[in-house]
């Protein structure tokens, strides 16, 4: 065999080895958004989807032990208890009534296995109150003057 098959076949072997590595990231990269009620309604089978679901963290549920943390999602009148064991930190955003997305899989008892946390505090987005006015008044008001 010359050295121009060699290199031919050598080409082909890491073309494919690359093909067959980004088919495989992008299948494990796919996640399904999906509200707390469809997760509730998921058959076994649909389980071992990666999944993100979002709500408001319950007040008082979050519970810390080690690196394991558990707390409850709300959405309207459902719950849905999730256990995030993941590397990152929580976010310092993360606390009661902050709205979060927790991204990982359903497990068959009805628990969320979270590897990834984002979260937002919906009061750092809220509109700021003076006297009952919104801010809107406010800029109105400096305008006046």
């Amino acid at each position: 065999m010359n050295n121009s098959w060699k290199f031919g076949l050598i080409t082909v072997a890491i073309l494919g080895v690359i093909l067959w590595l980004a088919i495989g990231g992008i299948d494990e990269s796919k996640a399904y958004y999906k509200t707390i009620d469809e997760v509730k309604a998921m058959e076994d089978g649909d389980l071992e989807k990666r999944l993100r679901v979002a709500g408001d963290v319950m007040p008082g549920s979050i519970v810390r032990d080690g690196s394991i943390v558990r707390f409850t999602l709300a959405q309207e009148d459902l719950r849905l208890p999730v256990i995030y064991d993941g590397t990152e930190p929580l976010p310092d955003t993360f606390r009661d009534n902050a709205q979060a997305l927790a991204d990982g899989r359903m497990a068959p008892d009805g628990t969320f296995y979270a590897k990834r946390i984002q979260a937002k505090c919906a009061s750092k987005y809220a509109p700021k109150e003076q006297n009952g006015e919104g801010v809107a008044n406010e800029v109105i008001n400096n305008k006046a003057s």
